[in-house]
C-alpha cells in the first residue's frame, strides 16, 4: 500500500511529509484495517474556520463527504459534526437525508458535555477528524500561521479525548490526531512550533486533508474488492458548491474554485492518481 501514502503526501507545501518517516509506512492501509473493523455509526468532524477571511474553508468537508458516501454503501450509518460557522457549507453537500449536527462554540466544562451527550445518544463506533483544529499545549486552537482561531472553533476534540477508537486526518500540524506525533513536529523544521495536543488511534498526513481521505477511500476499496472514491468531477462539484455557499480557498482566503492554493484541475491530479492506482489493481 505503499504507492497510496507516496500519492497522498505528493506535492507538499507544508512540510508534513517530513513526518513520514515517524509512522508506519502503511499507514493509511492500517487505518482502512482500523476502520473497517467497526459497525455501526461512525462520527465524521470536519470545518477549518480561516480567520482573516471570515469563512470555513474548502479543504476538510470535501474528503468528510466523500468518505461518508464511500462508508455508507458499506452499510454504516454517518453522523456529522461541525461548528455554527461550517454548518451551511457543509450542508451545501450533503445529501438530504444526511444528518448533520452543530457542536457549540461554548466553554470546555460545557463542551465536554455535549460531547458525553452526543457518545450515549448515537452510540459511535467510530470517530473521524478530517481537517479539524485541536487544542494547543496553551489551551487555545490556532491556524497553521499560529494565529488563536478558538472564538471561532468548537471544542470538538473532547470528542476524542474520551473515545478509544478515532482517526486522524490532517495537513499541518494543528489538526485533531497530530497530538500522535507532538513531539517529532516540534523538533520539525518548517512546521509549527505549537502543535495540536489531540491524539487519535490511528493519524493520517497527507499534502492536503481532502487527499488524506481519498487515500483512505482508496486503501478501504482495495481491502473490499470495489473501487468507492468519487468521481474527478464530483470533487470538483463539491469544491464549486462550497465556495458558492461561502466557504473560502484557505491559503489566500479568496472565494476561489480551489483547495490549500491549488485550482481544481492541480488538486484533482491526487485524486485521479488514486483511480489509476486502483485501476492497476484490477478496480
Amino acid at each position: 500500500m505503499a504507492e497510496i501514502e507516496n500519492i497522498i503526501l505528493d506535492k507538499d507545501t507544508r512540510n508534513i511529509s517530513k513526518l513520514k518517516k515517524y509512522i508506519d509506512k502503511d499507514f493509511v492501509n492500517k487505518s482502512a484495517e482500523f476502520l473497517l473493523e467497526s459497525k455501526g455509526n461512525i462520527f465524521i468532524t470536519t470545518g477549518f474556520y480561516i480567520v482573516y477571511a471570515g469563512a470555513t474553508e474548502t479543504d476538510g468537508p470535501p474528503g468528510s463527504v466523500a468518505l461518508g458516501n464511500a462508508l455508507k454503501k458499506l452499510g454504516f450509518s454517518i453522523t456529522y459534526i461541525t461548528d455554527k460557522w461550517s454548518y451551511d457549507v457543509v450542508k451545501s453537500i450533503l445529501q438530504d437525508e444526511d444528518e448533520l449536527i452543530e457542536f457549540p462554540i461554548t466553554s470546555h466544562i460545557e463542551s465536554l458535555e455535549f460531547g458525553n451527550k452526543l457518545i450515549k445518544d448515537f452510540s459511535p463506533e467510530l470517530l473521524i477528524s478530517i481537517e479539524r483544529a485541536g487544542l494547543m499545549n496553551d489551551g487555545t486552537y490556532r491556524n497553521w500561521k499560529n494565529e488563536d482561531i478558538s472564538e471561532f472553533n468548537a471544542k470538538i476534540d473532547h470528542l476524542f479525548e474520551q473515545f478509544p477508537k478515532s482517526i486522524g486526518i490532517g495537513d499541518g500540524g494543528n489538526e485533531i490526531g497530530m497530538g500522535n506525533l507532538y513531539n517529532e513536529i516540534i523538533k520539525t523544521s518548517g512546521l509549527p512550533d505549537n502543535p495540536s495536543i489531540t491524539t487519535v488511534s490511528n493519524l493520517i498526513i497527507s499534502s492536503c486533508s481532502n487527499w488524506g481521505a481519498y487515500g483512505l477511500i482508496a486503501a478501504i476499496s482495495k481491502l473490499i474488492g470495489e473501487n468507492l472514491l468519487p468521481s474527478v468531477d464530483l470533487s470538483k462539484e463539491y469544491i464549486m458548491k462550497l465556495v458558492d455557499s461561502g466557504a473560502v480557498e484557505g491559503m489566500s482566503g479568496k472565494k476561489y474554485y480551489g483547495v490549500d492554493g491549488r485550482n481544481l484541475d492541480d488538486d484533482s491530479s491526487c485524486l485521479q492518481r488514486l483511480h489509476d492506482h486502483l485501476k492497476n489493481h484490477g478496480l
